[in-house]
């Protein structure tokens, strides 16, 4: 692992291997999409319709 500076900026660069671990670790702790129903996706969307519409 080295720092490299530029314009007054510093950045680690490390190995891909290290970098891909990093990666799936912190995917791995992102808190999974919860499914919806179809009758709740739908309340939900009609939802979102109605809040985008008051805005245009």
């Amino acid at each position: 692992m080295g720092t490299l500076t530029i314009d007054n900026k510093r950045f680690v660069v490390i190995e891909q291997k290290k970098f891909e671990k990093l990666q799936l670790l912190a995917a791995q702790k992102t808190a999974p999409v919860k499914k919806l129903t179809l009758v709740a996706g739908k309340k939900h969307a009609y939802k979102m319709i109605d809040k985008w519409a008051k805005g245009k």
